[in-house]
């Protein structure tokens, strides 16, 4: 009988952890947070449950509950936290220590703010080996070099050498599942362990994820706002509403056939390829013929669709990094070519290190082109003079993936999203005031985050933020590099409205970069293909969606999570 099948038997009786009434407060300036209340949830020996809802439901609280890894402020106020029968909530912090890592995994969101960027790889998965006690100073690295291989990380051994900062987003994400699982868990509580990956290497980390606890026998609390995501990977569904548990059950069944009016409204609100670009009335302007986003590239100087109609145009545009120490540089986008029609929207797509992202920031003149043009209203951008650049930065307004690293920690909410408004000089101190206050209404949040710091708010509410700052300038044109890739399902909606109705009001272009392709499909005019630097297939979004050509682009359609499901 194998390890998986006895830890099975021996459980049940009883679940390997039983949450009764869970009451979670929080110290703050302004009183007690009540963040958790009254939450009931059992997890059986080998069973995956999600938990989904929307930022502020109380679905991380949970789990770091469970943990025992509450944020400062945070505290149990009352109920009980039962892991195969034995009350945890009363448990030391000592006795803690012993239980994570070896009864409770964690693999959580964000890898660059959770592993240590001046340790190496292997030292970071030894600490935990070695503080179980199930590995010595002898045999040490060659565990870790076993649970980094488990995890999928090729070439373990001379990965265990190297720092987070040379490990790709998917190598950083399997190397904090190789720590969450060295010791061989009970339970996995996997905290959005793939929201910033694009969808196939999303589908690799989480088949890994399956393949390892199936093994071990290991228990998975996936928390999660992806319903695509929940309904794939999950045998059962609890929804968290503002910090009650509203509806749980048969993921499928609660998915496709909601019953309590908070799933309704996420399910409604989930993307989908199923979906059509949203409606021109509810999302943008009516729209004159526009040329295709890879028109730039045909060269004809007799085309039917002139240039003032493209913002952007890219031509024959190359980025190569030398790489010291390999007879090789590195060709990070190779000779793309491709148009921005104005007050449109074109969605970039691809895995990661396609060189998505690499073309937004030669757009946004952050990495100059090895070779190539970009043309802004007609006009080659490395010619553009000091005056001239100064006014290009204002047009042309970047929302950025990571809400973590993109806001100043030192600064408040309110001189965040003023601080572009008073380094252009734009209007009075009290103008400047109202129009801070506007765009905080825009971006759904309530005037009084105004006086908070960024570590105050959820990972969605920052990235709200962020695009609250970028609209401040009230710019022409908005890069958005995975700008909702951090937020759930309801926020998600809210702000692709908002980039819509923004850009049927102001005309506004879009270049959206997104790994996300159920959200390209309702936002995107065009869709432009990237994989290994190169442009690969180039169309409206409906052709892209409904008649994709080439093998990779139905590669990635094929690796979204829930698509054979009818969740929206």
């Amino acid at each position: 009988m194998s390890k998986a099948e006895m830890s099975k038997e021996q459980n049940t009786s009883i679940p390997l952890l039983s949450v009764k009434d869970l009451a979670v407060d929080f110290n703050t300036m302004d009183g007690v947070v009540h963040a958790v209340e009254g939450v009931d949830l059992e997890i059986s020996a080998g069973e995956t449950v999600a938990i989904v809802g929307e930022s502020g439901s109380g679905k991380s609280t949970t789990a770091m509950a469970i943990i025992g890894l509450l944020a400062g402020g945070g505290r149990i106020a009352g109920g009980s936290i039962r892991l195969d029968g034995r009350e945890i909530t009363t448990a030391s912090e000592h006795e803690m220590r012993g239980i994570r890592g070896r009864d409770i995994g964690l693999v959580p969101q964000d890898p660059m703010s959770n592993l240590n960027p001046v340790a190496k790889i292997g030292t970071q998965v030894s600490e935990t080996l070695l503080a179980h006690g199930l590995a010595n100073r002898q045999n040490v690295s060659k565990k870790v070099v076993e649970a980094l291989e488990a995890a999928g990380l090729p070439d373990a051994a001379q990965r265990a050498k190297q720092y987070p900062h040379e490990f790709s987003g998917g190598m950083r994400q399997r190397a904090l599942i190789a720590i969450g699982l060295a010791c061989k868990p009970r339970l996995l509580i996997a905290d959005e362990p793939t929201s910033a990956l694009d969808v196939t290497v999303q589908q690799t980390i989480l088949d890994q994820i399956g393949v390892m606890t199936r093994e071990l026998g290991t228990a998975v609390l996936l928390i999660t706002h992806d319903l695509g995501l929940a309904a794939e990977r999950a045998e059962r569904v609890i929804v968290m509403h503002r910090g009650k548990v509203v509806e749980q059950g048969d993921a499928k069944q609660i998915l496709e056939d909601p019953q309590h009016p908070y799933t309704k409204s996420l399910v409604a609100a989930a993307p989908s390829v199923a979906v059509a670009r949203l409606q021109p009335a509810a999302f943008s302007a009516p729209r004159t013929p526009a040329p295709r986003p890879d028109a730039a590239a045909s060269g004809d100087p007799k085309s039917d669709n002139p240039k003032s109609d493209n913002i952007v145009e890219f031509e024959h545009l190359t980025k190569v990094y030398p790489v010291r120490g390999r007879g090789e540089d590195f060709v990070a986008v190779n000779d793309v070519s491709l148009a921005i029609p104005r007050g449109e929207t074109v969605a970039i797509v691809g895995e990661s290190g396609s060189g998505k992202t690499t073309t937004a920031r030669m757009l946004l003149k952050v990495v100059e082109p090895t070779s190539g043009l970009i043309k802004y209203e007609g006009k080659d951008i490395s010619t553009l003079n000091r005056a001239e650049t100064r006014d290009f930065r204002q047009r042309v307004q970047p929302i950025f993936q990571d809400p973590y690293s993109s806001l100043n920690p030192m600064f408040t909410i309110e001189r965040l999203i003023a601080e572009p408004l008073e380094f252009y000089k734009r209007g009075s101190s009290t103008e400047r005031r109202k129009r801070v206050r506007q765009l905080l209404d825009d971006v759904a949040l309530p005037q009084s985050m105004l006086r908070r710091y960024p570590s105050e708010l959820s990972g969605g509410q920052r990235q709200r933020i962020a695009i609250a700052r970028a609209l401040a300038l009230s710019p022409d044109l908005i890069v958005c590099d995975e700008p909702v890739s951090a937020l759930d399902v309801l926020v998600q909606d809210q702000i692709l409205r908002l980039l819509g109705d923004l850009q049927r009001e102001y005309g506004l272009s879009y270049l959206f970069i997104s790994h996300d392709l159920a959200v390209v499909r309702l936002i995107s005019d065009y869709v432009c293909v990237m994989k290994d630097g190169s442009l690969v297939e180039a169309a409206s979004s409906e052709e892209i969606f409904t008649n994709a050509r080439d093998p990779y682009t139905r590669r990635l359609l094929a690796s979204i999570p829930g698509n054979e499901l009818n969740i929206a």
